[in-house]
């Protein structure tokens, strides 16, 4: 099946944004006197929003009375250095320019904060008009909640009949169902394609390239 409308996941999906995350974090940690973790470990706590990666990588999470205050630390630390060593994923700026010369509309729907995914979609992707993420202010829930895809899909002005979704986690496989869409879950990100399998994949994409052919 052909789509016309592609709804992706930011980061493990368009951006390898992992080691940004985890020297975040590990900043974070630091400066309230706390373990750090390595890269593997951020790898399995990413994925739900960035509150929920510091519950995961703070001793006793949202119960450690220092909790807030480390979560701050993240979140004005990471905004300054978000694009430190974040790329794209090989193929994937040919893939979204070859989308856009097919006229096809494409949005950016993700659970990391709003201002930091507006920020790197507009700088690694101005071919994507709408980027949306984490934005609680507006009433629209996290993923894997579907309210983030609508409210692409009505800024695309699509009935969402010819979409679909493009992730690469277990949250992006529930996002799509809640949707209503198919999804592609892709083998370059976060995680590998048994632990997609065990969560219900069905389509998969081995390289960027791929998806112009499923």
């Amino acid at each position: 099946m052909s789509y016309d409308t592609y709804i992706f996941d930011l980061d493990g999906t368009l951006l390898d944004t992992l080691r940004d995350l985890a020297d975040s974090v590990n900043y974070a940690l630091r400066q309230h006197h706390m373990p750090e973790h390595s890269v593997d470990n951020i790898r399995r706590f990413v994925g739900n929003g960035v509150r929920l990666l510091m519950e995961r990588a703070v001793p006793d999470g949202a119960d450690n009375p220092l909790f807030d205050a480390a979560f701050d630390t993240f979140r004005q630390y990471y905004m300054h250095h978000s694009l430190d060593t974040t790329r794209p994923y090989d193929g994937i700026p040919e893939l979204i320019r070859e989308l856009h010369a097919r006229g096809c509309q494409m949005a950016v729907v993700s659970n990391k904060m709003m201002a930091a995914t507006q920020e790197l979609v507009r700088h690694f992707f101005p071919e994507i008009p709408v980027a949306i993420g984490e934005h609680e202010a507006e009433g629209i829930r996290k993923k894997p909640a579907p309210d983030t895809v609508f409210a692409a899909l009505r800024q695309l002005a699509n009935q969402q009949l010819t979409a679909v979704y493009v992730g690469d986690s277990d949250v992006d496989l529930a996002t799509a169902r809640n949707a209503g869409l198919p999804c592609i879950s892709v083998l370059w990100g976060f995680r590998d394609r048994e632990f997609l399998l065990d969560h219900g994949a069905t389509t998969f994409a081995s390289h960027p390239s791929d998806i112009l052919n499923i």
